[in-house]
């Protein structure tokens, strides 16, 4: 069945204002409280960030999985493991929206994070937009849930965060959320909870108005285990880098934990700025866990991670997330509690083999190398594009092969290559390899299938949807999508490639992340477009020229 959350909503007024005042936010003083807080028996906080019992920093890099509505889906747990992540995010239901959780099929999450060397960060989905909306319930009856399975969950502090109740507060008065929070707190703490606590922020996750980071300070005092983190959702509010920064900035200039607990790289509500929430959380050491691997539906199928719960159908978001810059699988590290380093493992491979080029076209070009060694095996190897004294992430990958895509025509690269192991030891840098790409590109265009639909309308407006299927038994890389609009639509933003157009007449050219193709795979294009009183669809579709089917 699909997914079905509400659809994150928020408001835009003030942004650019409210985060510009933040010399009012947070107050002046830092965090660290005049009384110690209890010595950990798990996840901590110390300092403005979150640390592992053995004082390990410990940065999330995961995804959320919609256990709740997919409950057979148990082996997403090793397929998200296997994409890089260190954590991944459970939905949970009390039972007062949906079926509830109980404490067995909790404990039996909670072993699925543990035998996938994961950390669970476990959070009632039932609070969502409480407030605004009516089948929300509240943050005290969340409180009651996991109160009711503390069975389940006692000892388990070195592996599971409690993320209280997700989104819990809509638009409406979010002021109430910072009382509900503190008391929520409380009674977890009174119950003998010593985990660490996840809050989330109000509107819909987004904290439009500011009103948890304003009252972070008082909420993280209100603790006595001084053992809380705060969870921003970032969708449509978070559209340029400036508000990125300046609202995790925030929280880090104050000395408060942060991360961001959900975002996507469109929505419904805005088109959030992904690299920037990437980039950033990177920079700052922040966690982040996108939304979401499988299953979702009422129109934000689009934030699927991979199709229908297949780890070889990686979405174009997919691809972003796991592979692309700052992504999971170049920059997440092991929980030292599974043996990571510092407790365990700090043996670092040995420096890859030389990579050598092969197969170079205008856009891309095939990398391998001799592989590099290692006391507790090699668990993947990072491609690093090197200009000078920089490096950009290229592509991760478990093998000792991996191709570059979006690369531009006639141009000369430099790439290496590094070695990691589970532990997130991180080898020497392998020699370089210098290539220049092909003057020219050009895509097969009859081995492929394209796949139309409208997302949402607004009458003067619509989202759309293009998913291109590659049906040929090679790779397509550096393709040029084509096709005309019958009704005098204009494409406004896209996402996952670029859009040129002229009259009816439209070309996509792909993002860095959807410029191949795998032989059976598909890439997925989303936009939005000004629309007349009819808003036809496309007759047909060409790639590189040739015809596609319609599927």
């Amino acid at each position: 069945m699909p997914l079905r959350p509400p659809l994150r909503r928020a408001r835009r007024a003030g942004v650019a204002a409210l985060f510009g005042l933040l010399a009012l936010t947070l107050g002046a003083a830092p965090a660290a409280q005049a009384d110690p807080a209890p010595a950990a028996v798990g996840f901590h906080i110390q300092n403005g960030r979150l640390l592992e019992a053995d004082g390990n920093d410990f940065v999330m890099r995961g995804v959320n999985h919609a256990h709740t509505w997919y409950p057979g889906e148990t082996g997403s747990f090793a397929d998200i493991k296997a994409k890089g992540a260190n954590t991944v995010r459970v939905v949970l239901s009390s039972g007062d929206r949906w079926t509830r959780n109980d404490a067995a099929d909790v404990a039996n999450v909670v072993s699925l994070c543990k035998a996938n060397r994961l950390i669970c960060v476990l959070e009632v989905h039932d609070t969502t937009g409480y407030g605004e909306d009516g089948a929300a319930t509240t943050l005290d009856r969340a409180a009651d849930y996991w109160i009711g399975i503390r069975d389940a969950l006692a000892g388990q502090e070195r592996y599971v965060i409690l993320n209280i109740g997700n989104e819990p507060w809509g638009n409406n008065n979010p002021q109430g959320w910072t009382a509900a929070t503190r008391g929520a707190i409380g009674r977890l703490r009174d119950a003998g909870f010593d985990h660490t606590i996840m809050v989330d922020a109000p509107s819909w996750g987004q904290d439009w108005a500011g009103v948890m980071r304003d009252n972070a300070q008082s909420v993280f005092a209100s603790d006595p285990d001084r053992n809380t983190i705060f969870s921003v959702h970032m969708y449509g509010v978070y559209d340029t880098a400036a508000e990125v920064r300046d609202y995790l900035g925030a929280y880090v200039n104050a000395g408060l934990p942060v991360l961001v607990g959900e975002f996507g790289f469109n929505h419904s509500d805005g088109n959030p700025d992904e690299d920037a929430i990437m980039a950033t959380t990177q920079s700052l050491g922040l966690g982040y866990l996108g939304w979401s691997w499988s299953g979702n539906g009422g129109g934000v199928e689009y934030l699927d991670l991979v199709t229908a719960f297949d780890p070889d159908r990686l979405t174009s978001w997919g691809q972003r997330l796991f592979n692309g810059a700052n992504g999971i699988a170049a920059t997440s590290e092991e929980a030292s509690v599974y043996g990571g380093a510092p407790g365990g493992d700090t043996q670092a491979p040995t420096a890859p083999g030389t990579p050598v080029a092969s197969g170079v076209t205008a856009t891309s070009a095939a990398l391998s190398w001799p592989a590099a060694t290692d006391n507790t095996g090699v668990a993947r190897y990072d491609v690093v594009r090197v200009a000078g004294g920089t490096e950009t992430a290229a592509v991760s990958t478990t093998a000792t092969s991996a191709t570059v895509s979006g690369l531009s025509p006639a141009t000369s690269y430099t790439f290496a290559v590094y070695a990691r192991d589970a532990a997130g030891n991180r080898s020497a840098r392998s020699a370089a390899v210098t290539l220049t790409t092909a003057p020219g590109g050009g895509t097969p265009g009859a081995s492929c299938g394209v796949g139309y639909r409208v997302t949402g309308d607004w009458g003067a407006g619509f989202q759309g949807e293009i998913v291109i299927h590659n049906t040929g038994t090679a790779a397509l890389t550096g393709w040029t999508l084509g096709f005309t609009f019958p009704d005098g639509q204009v494409v406004t933003n896209a996402w996952g490639g670029t859009v040129a157009q002229s009259g009816g007449t439209v070309s996509v050219t792909p993002a860095s992340y959807t410029a191949t193709i795998p032989a059976g795979g598909s890439v997925t294009v989303g936009f939005t477009a000004n629309r007349g009183a009819a808003n036809g669809a496309p007759a047909a579709f060409t790639l590189g020229g040739g015809a596609c089917t319609r599927v």
